[in-house]
């Protein structure tokens, strides 16, 4: 890749992607890195203009903490620390990192912290001299290092940042990535631009050129199997190939029986009309029994996963020899399967799902580097509809993570019928909501209906509001469309008779069940 690159090192932080994502919105391409993958070697070979710190939930003075050598810092590259990034950066240059006291003049800050700036520094420069910041630490740099200065400070933090402006070593303790933070793009653009010497050249436009480029150069001759799912990461996909070798393509679509609503019928009738090899296989009864018994959300993925590749390659054999699986895998889905050493938050089916045996020559992935509103951007580049390129993610797995415990077709044709019902009432009451949809709870609970008891699921409605689908926020969906929808539910969807809605933002929580 000819792209400028800045190198996300990441420390535990939970805002890993966001930071990523927000540098690649100011046209600067970036990857997450865990830090046990920073090794001199690898950060010559990448070339970045750039490094930033994450945070991370650690203390740095503790010897369990996650640490980096002080050869990064003699680089010569630019280097931003973000809350621990910085506390990392002022503990490893022999700064002094403490606890906050409890009542102290040093307290522990959370939240929209009133923050002054010192805008003769070049990471501040242009932005007014205060404003709202994003604090969440317990720990701060008491001491600066030997050639650091002061450049911003809040009213119980002395030294929010700091830099050494001859070294390009930035550190600041609060959090831009965040919408919270005012002027926080503006900040993030500053280091890249006015530290890091950016260009900006990252866009999709050249980047669809790449990649149809690449696809073809690796296919040759070879034919492609493309997993196809009907979503905006497929869909995309789709497009992209039939752009680059055409016939060579064929596309199937397995219907695993964990689709929503007359679901399957639709995505064969969107994709009717495209001049591609479309193979729709009904696979309910195989992945329904492949599914028997088993109810732990890391079990579900991997069986998913493992039994998509074999319908695949049964699919490919029909075909005649093909060559490559082609998969919709985006960014997010490498991050959150735990690449390297980093932590596993939930196994994408189509990344830390797939069988260790795959029956195809290589797969085909170029996706993989993309965030979520980057895949759309790509597709309204190939010219696909905004209906398709906005349409709401919805999992590979399907149903499969919305049904707590174990599944069966019983639950999903019941949370199938509960979760349209919930779909219609958003969509008629015209609610802003970048996503939304029902889970089926494995949690049963009494009720009466008809002067009887009953004993029935509970079913939890989620709906959230978001920028980038990293973090998010849940929906305040008025009372009086809430209860529209559980009332129609209980009355329309026998086996259900009790209605929650979840109230979680993400973090701490993520945006699908399991």
């Amino acid at each position: 890749m000819s792209n400028q690159l800045v190198i996300v090192i990441d420390f535990g932080g939970q805002y890993n992607q966001l930071i990523a994502r927000r540098l690649r919105e100011a046209g600067v391409y970036s990857e997450v890195m865990p830090y046990t993958k920073a090794t001199p070697e690898i950060i010559a070979k990448k070339a970045p203009i750039g490094l930033i710190f994450t945070g991370g939930p650690n203390s740095v003075y503790l010897p369990e903490s996650p640490q980096i050598g002080s050869w990064i810092f003699e680089l010569g590259i630019p280097i931003l620390g973000i809350c621990y990034g910085a506390q990392l950066m002022a503990h490893t240059l022999d700064g002094k990192v403490v606890a906050c006291e409890e009542g102290g003049e040093i307290r522990s800050e959370y939240g929209k912290t009133e923050t002054t700036y010192d805008t003769s520094s070049l990471i501040f420069k242009d932005m007014p001299k205060s404003g709202i910041s994003w604090m969440s630490h317990t720990d701060y740099i008491s001491e600066l290092p030997s050639g650091f200065k002061v450049s911003a400070a809040t009213e119980g933090c002395s030294h929010a940042a700091m830099e050494n402006d001859d070294k390009k070593l930035y550190a600041i303790q609060f959090h831009p990535e965040v919408n919270h933070t005012v002027n926080g793009f503006d900040f993030i653009k500053n280091f890249l631009y006015n530290v890091c010497n950016a260009t900006g050249d990252w866009t999709m436009g050249d980047y669809l050129k790449r990649a149809v480029a690449e696809v073809r150069e690796k296919v040759g001759d070879g034919k492609v199997l493309l997993a196809l799912s009907g979503g905006v990461d497929s869909s995309v996909l789709a497009a992209l190939l039939s752009k680059a070798i055409g016939s060579q393509l064929t596309c199937v679509f397995v219907d695993h029986g964990l689709m929503r609503l007359n679901e399957g019928d639709e995505i064969e009738e969107a994709f009717k009309d495209w001049d591609i090899n479309f193979v729709r296989v009904n696979a309910e009864d195989r992945f329904l029994a492949r599914l028997e018994g088993v109810s732990e959300p890391e079990a579900k993925r991997k069986a998913i996963g493992e039994e998509f590749i074999r319908v695949f390659e049964q699919e490919a054999k029909k075909i005649g020899k093909v060559d490559f699986l082609a998969q919709g895998t985006i960014y997010p889905d490498v991050i959150e399967s735990g690449e390297g050493d980093a932590a596993v938050i939930k196994s994408h089916h189509n990344v830390g799902g797939l069988p260790s045996v795959v029956d195809f020559k290589d797969l085909i992935e170029p996706l993989r580097q993309l965030f979520k509103d980057e895949v759309r951007a790509l597709g309204r580049e190939l010219g696909l509809s905004s209906v398709l390129v906005n349409r709401q993610p919805f999992p590979g797995p399907g149903l499969g993570i919305r049904i707590i415990g174990d599944i069966t077709k019983e639950k999903a044709d019941l949370l199938r019928k509960a979760d349209r019902i919930f779909r219609d009432e958003i969509e008629q009451a015209d609610i802003e909501s970048n996503q939304y949809f029902a889970v089926l709870t494995n949690m049963r609970s009494v009720g009466v209906m008809g002067d009887a008891r009953t004993y029935d699921f509970t079913l939890a409605l989620r709906a959230i509001t978001t920028s980038d689908f990293m973090t998010a926020d849940f929906c305040r969906v008025p009372y009086d469309v809430l209860e529209r929808a559980s009332v129609r539910i209980v009355n329309e969807v026998k086996g259900i008779n009790r209605i929650v809605y979840d109230i979680t933002s993400k973090p701490p929580g993520t945006i699908e069940w399991e």
